[in-house]
């Protein structure tokens, strides 16, 4: 049996505890090889955009704290 992890594994579990807000996963290419790093916005209070999609982990996480600032700003509105 393989118990190898893949080192995608980590940074992807990181990113779902971090952000409950969002489905994130991986894109998968016509050729099977994984893509983009994709995060699917699930509680409007997490972020503003429906999908946010970057080329790495990090760009990701970078781009939901973006989000998450975005969302405290829209809801700021309503308080």
């Amino acid at each position: 049996m393989d118990t190898r992890t893949h080192p995608d594994d980590v940074d992807l579990a990181r990113l779902r505890a971090d952000f409950s807000g969002y489905r994130i996963f991986r894109a998968v290419r016509k050729d099977g090889s994984l893509g983009e790093w994709v995060a699917s916005l699930h509680d409007p209070r997490a972020g503003v955009d429906p999908t946010v999609m970057c080329p790495t982990a990090e760009g990701l996480r970078a781009a939901l704290v973006e989000e998450a600032e975005r969302a405290e700003r829209k809801w700021e509105r309503f308080r």
